[in-house]
């Protein structure tokens, strides 16, 4: 598989969405966690991403603007024991809950499917980060209408084993604009990770458009040791 740009991908993406980066740092030490949510709507624009406990949760910028919160407000990072779980809406808990109860990533989001914001049936995606003994591993997933129907769901897992030194998976919810929005196609793309959290974060967030980009989430991970450094970044500041 090609190595893409992860700055030009984004940069020639008006509107991915809401998307995941999960890899492994250049120098092959840090497990490495992106996660950034963009808006159309001035709903989806209201919102920040503050952290709560080990993880992120999103929050309204201005209560006063809030009108649906079902699926804007959500915890998208939850820790787990050595697991990191990432996702794009509520079945973060899900994941955290089944996994609690020694079920598989896989077996967790059995009881989730698409969100049901028809026309859209945006995906759900999530990550899950494993590390143990100094050993690394991640994996990706996917629900998604089938082609838009909403009577069939697709659901797809991508598990990476030792990653390598310098390259991520991204994946993210919509293919480009467009109304109905187009879901993801195809398998997580195999993207460059280079730098260290604060220009990567740099890259990433000046990567997305400008007008639709509203929070960005940044996690570099000792594989080692299990400690962890944070960026957060929100379009929404006061």
């Amino acid at each position: 598989m090609e190595m893409l740009s992860l700055e030009r991908e984004l940069k020639s993406n008006a509107y991915p969405g809401r998307g995941i980066v999960l890899g492994k740092s250049e120098d092959g030490k840090k497990a490495v966690a992106a996660y950034f949510i963009m808006g159309r709507s001035e709903n989806s624009r209201n919102r920040v991403f503050v952290e709560e406990g080990e993880g992120i949760r999103t929050q309204a910028f201005d209560p006063s603007k809030l009108t649906d919160p079902s699926l804007i407000i959500y915890a998208p990072v939850r820790v787990l024991g050595n697991k990191t779980i990432v996702t794009n809406g509520d079945q973060t808990d899900t994941i955290y809950e089944g996994m609690d109860k020694q079920m598989t990533f896989e077996q967790a989001l059995r009881s989730r499917e698409f969100e049901p914001d028809g026309p859209n049936y945006t995906p759900r995606i999530s990550g899950i980060m494993h590390m143990e003994g100094g050993k690394y591993n991640y994996a990706m997933s996917i629900l998604k209408s089938s082609n838009g129907n909403p009577e069939a769901c697709n659901r797809y897992t991508f598990a990476y084993e030792n990653p390598v030194a310098g390259e991520g998976h991204f994946i993210h919810t919509y293919m480009h604009d467009g109304n109905p929005l187009p879901s993801f196609e195809g398998e997580p793309k195999l993207v460059k990770i280079s730098g260290d959290i604060d220009s990567f974060t740099k890259e990433v967030w000046e990567s997305l458009n400008e007008e639709n980009k509203v929070s960005l989430f940044v996690r570099f991970i000792d594989i080692e040791t299990g400690k962890y450094d944070t960026r957060i970044v929100n379009k929404n500041v006061k």
